[in-house]
């Protein structure tokens, strides 16, 4: 690795012993365009894509107020403290029409259409996921175009739509006919991140029996480099190499925790409860941001139709059944127990993109999340009035801090039309878009 105080490369990597370790943005990057005689480069935009599965309770979710001064209702209150960083979007649909001869399967659409707007055919097809529209063009600036990452897998239960679980399974497509898995296993995420395809294999799995850190074989490279940059930089990549560190010594520790228990449905690596697996989930997520390894990550609590169970918050009851509610207090006083849970995990994932510094801000600033369902009430199989919101500031394309209603029957594909545009991938069309909305 060559450095020097004129220019170091945005895509410098520390080299170690089956790893590639990306570098955050680090100032000393950012003189490299003007020693060139060019302008600087604009701050990087990253997506992001949160799925709900089985619906929420719409009655606890949509603010009454539009505008800068909404109200948080019960659901969204663990969010109240990035007011400013989040639109909550009001009156999308997900309804493009059925293809001839579909059956209508709620889950299965509900899942599939929630980043296509393309309605699944019986017969495996849909719609390119626009995650993987925008991965195509962002992605040819990363190691890995994109990450797509859940909290249950398939083999979870048997329950799926059209005899199949492959559209209930994931929510990311790059193709009609290439529906992307989710990979649900923290140590498989992470060795995508930092493992590194052109070194020795046996050399890497030397290192992974002896549960050794990867940052461990950078020391040397890591001391240079540190030599080479200012205080500030120094800063700032200590900081990134201790949530590396801090993210390798959970995944090992869930390992160690799996590996004493004599049989276990969930692969080895995920950690024991609900709550840490997805705490782990969204910070291998920040790394492949902060790294800007991938700028482009999707994301599923759990799949439609899925049966979890939350005693740790009083739910003992299966996710799916109880969203079939019937109108009944109690029923849907457990399901908005869920969603809220939900919501404040995702506050988890708010507070560390805002901890993370990135450029002139924080990660936050910086990437537009969509986080929200593919149905909004799971009793009625609605698709209609879709649960939805937007975190994040979208590195300065986005004006959020407002709740916005749309006209009725207005398409969620034309909020996807208009994102693409804003991550300066704009496509004609998209599923059944009729044009981009004003969110600005």
């Amino acid at each position: 690795m060559i450095i020097t105080k004129k220019a170091m490369s945005r895509r410098t990597l520390l080299r170690g012993l089956g790893a590639a370790v990306a570098l955050p943005l680090l100032d000393a990057m950012v003189p490299a365009a003007t020693a060139l005689g060019q302008t600087p480069a604009a701050p990087v935009m990253r997506f992001g894509a949160v799925y709900v599965p089985n619906g929420v309770t719409v009655q606890q979710w949509f603010p009454e107020t539009e505008g800068k001064a909404f109200e948080f209702t019960r659901i969204l209150k663990p969010l109240e403290p990035f007011r400013d960083r989040l639109l909550v979007l009001s009156e999308l649909d997900s309804t493009p029409p059925p293809p001839p001869g579909t059956s209508d399967f709620s889950h299965a659409k509900a899942s599939t259409k929630f980043l296509t707007d393309v309605f699944p055919y019986r017969k495996l097809r849909a719609g390119t996921s626009m995650d993987q529209i925008a991965a195509r063009v962002l992605g040819q600036d990363t190691a890995l175009p994109s990450l797509e990452l859940a909290l249950e897998s398939v083999e979870f239960g048997t329950v799926c739509d059209y005899g199949s679980c492959i559209y209930t399974g994931t929510i990311s497509w790059a193709g009609p006919t290439e529906p992307l898995p989710m990979e649900t296993d923290p140590a498989a995420a992470f060795e995508r991140l930092f493992g590194d395809d052109t070194t020795d294999p046996v050399a890497r799995r030397a290192r992974l029996e002896e549960k050794g850190s990867i940052l461990d074989s950078l020391l040397e490279e890591v001391v240079g480099l540190k030599q080479e940059v200012g205080p500030a930089d120094r800063s700032k990549l200590e900081g990134y190499l201790e949530n590396i560190r801090d993210v390798e010594q959970r995944i090992q520790n869930a390992a160690a925790y799996n590996v004493e228990l004599p049989a276990v449905s969930r692969p080895s690596g995920i950690p024991a409860t609900f709550e840490e697996h997805a705490k782990l989930m969204f910070d291998v997520q920040v790394l492949g941001y902060q790294g800007d390894v991938t700028r482009v990550a999707t994301f599923m609590y759990g799949r439609e139709l899925s049966g979890r169970s939350y005693p740790e918050i009083g739910v003992p009851d299966a996710h799916h059944p109880i969203s079939h509610h019937r109108n009944d207090p109690e029923r849907m006083e457990r399901c908005a127990r869920i969603n809220e849970f939900h919501v404040t995990l995702f506050k988890y994932y708010l507070d560390r993109l805002a901890a993370t510094p990135d450029g002139d801000g924080s990660l936050l600033d910086q990437v537009a999340i969509i986080y929200g369902a593919g149905m909004s009430d799971g009793n009625a199989h609605s698709q209609k009035k879709l649960p939805l919101l937007i975190a994040g500031g979208g590195a300065g394309r986005l004006k959020p801090g407002r709740h916005i209603r749309f006209a009725d029957e207005t398409p969620m594909a034309n909020l996807h039309l208009t994102l693409l545009d804003k991550l300066g991938v704009p496509v004609e069309e998209i599923g059944d878009s009729t044009g981009p909305l004003n969110i600005d």
